[in-house]
């Protein structure tokens, strides 16, 4: 089995969405990305995934500037392909066609040697919805710390 190396997070994801389902892409890189990915540098935070024809791409991720590369680099916020089979494709495409929903990167890894992209089908969450799991998570904190404080003692 291949090792998972996560290099990014989007962790405002599963806040302000609410995911409905989760696919895993390949993303098409230039030889100075890879090198950056490789280093962690990638910031998925405001990123999304947009239809162009018949494929889909991935838009405003930010990958840094490979140090080393000098004056050949690549431009960090380029939009780039998405490689997924056909059948994925489409029913992503027809997912987002649903009013309210979009696609949106959740996790950038290294799988193997390869760069790989998890998006989720997502639907915006409500002001009120965010402040509902805000309360249910630190309920379930509060849970936790007094059984484990009531085993402690028992």
């Amino acid at each position: 089995m291949d090792q998972i190396k996560v290099v990014a997070r989007n962790r405002k994801a599963r806040h302000d969405y609410q995911i409905e389902d989760t696919y895993e892409a390949g993303i098409v890189l230039q030889g100075t990305e890879i090198k950056s990915v490789r280093a962690g540098r990638v910031n998925l935070k405001g990123g999304f995934v947009m239809r162009r024809g018949n494929d889909l791409w991935l838009l405003d991720v930010h990958i840094a500037p490979y140090d080393q590369a000098g004056m050949w680099t690549h431009d960090p916020t380029r939009p780039r392909k998405l490689l997924l089979h056909r059948r994925q494709i489409d029913r992503l495409i027809e997912d987002i066609q649903r009013k309210g929903y979009t696609l949106i990167p959740l996790s950038m890894y290294l799988r193997g040697d390869y760069a790989k992209v998890e998006i989720g089908v997502a639907k915006g969450k409500r002001q009120y919805d965010k402040r509902q799991d805000i309360i249910e998570r630190d309920h379930t904190r509060r849970m936790q710390r007094e059984w484990k404080k009531f085993s402690r003692d028992h």
